[in-house]
């Protein structure tokens, strides 16, 4: 049986840090980061989706929590075939960045050698938690619009595993389709083929877009579950609303056995959860500690 270790998709989130579960005094970016690795032994990182990040923020990452904690790293949004901004790279990569100021990506449009270059960068600037252990796995999540049924967008998908070689990674759709019963086989034999971690995830079912509570497991080494709430705003409101919800004891209890059978067929599971409203992504993530009887802290 492997080890479940619970956490949140973000220790930095405005909402949280607000919301007064921080200890007084230790709202500084270090003691943030003590305080909750001395709560949980997992957490996501989500600035990287958003900016590349730095080798001193992954050094200073690595000072601050005990050996065995583990940082899940969200990887950068032009890895992912998401809306990029210009700014959102270094000045010397922004002029191979054409078309890009607005609409859908598609995969086919995005120069592979500005991929290869943001990968090394990306993956450079994580080194330092790879080398200390501290790195679980890197979640390329996937957009809405990236489905089975488009061929560039399997393409691109081989050539993410092709580019990630070496590298712990777990992949999340927001696509229902990779799921459904005529696609999950092949879904499934792809990733295991690549030694990726599928990302099973918690959502609404009441909309077209939602995606299954299925649990496959396609690495032995890491198995991952994502909670975002149960909000039936998903599709289109605000982030906030988005992730609002407070989940309830029954909620919980039915990824008991789910997260029981991960862990019989990998050696870590993750379950994170990121509904990230005030401090209710944390009290989840201590209610399903406690129903599990996980650890507190990294073992």
């Amino acid at each position: 049986m492997g080890e479940i270790l619970v956490g949140t998709c973000s220790w930095t989130d405005r909402a949280l840090v607000s919301s007064g579960w921080y200890t007084p005094g230790l709202r500084d970016a270090e003691g943030r980061l003590r305080h909750y690795a001395a709560q949980f032994p997992v957490v996501e990182v989500d600035a990287t989706y958003y900016s590349l990040p730095s080798a001193r923020n992954s050094t200073l990452w690595t000072e601050r929590t005990p050996d065995g904690f583990r940082f899940d790293v969200k990887a950068f949004s032009l890895l992912t075939g998401h809306p990029t901004t210009p700014n959102a790279l270094p000045a010397e990569l922004r002029d191979a960045l054409p078309g890009r100021r607005g609409g859908r990506p598609r995969p086919a449009d995005i120069d592979p050698a500005l991929l290869d270059e943001v990968w090394q960068r990306f993956s450079g600037a994580l080194d330092p938690l790879k080398r200390s252990g501290r790195l679980g796995t890197l979640l390329f999540q996937f957009p809405p619009w990236f489905t089975p049924g488009d061929a560039p967008s399997k393409a691109f998908l081989a050539q993410c595993a092709q580019r990630t070689a070496g590298w712990p990674v777990a992949v999340e759709f927001r696509h229902p389709a990779w799921w459904q019963e005529d696609e999950r086989a092949k879904t499934e034999a792809a990733l295991r083929e690549w030694d990726m971690s599928a990302v099973a995830v918690d959502m609404t079912q009441k909309l077209p877009t939602s995606i299954p509570p299925v649990t496959p497991v396609t690495s032995p080494r890491l198995a991952v579950a994502r909670f975002h709430g149960r909000n039936d705003a998903w599709g289109t409101g605000t982030k906030e609303e988005r992730f609002r919800h407070t989940y309830a004891p029954e909620e919980l209890t039915e990824w008991i056995p789910r997260l029981h059978e991960m862990a019989e067929q990998a050696d870590e599971v993750h379950a994170l959860f990121n509904n990230c409203c005030a401090d209710a992504a944390v009290r989840a993530a201590e209610s399903m500690r406690h129903l599990l009887g996980a650890p507190t802290g990294p073992g």
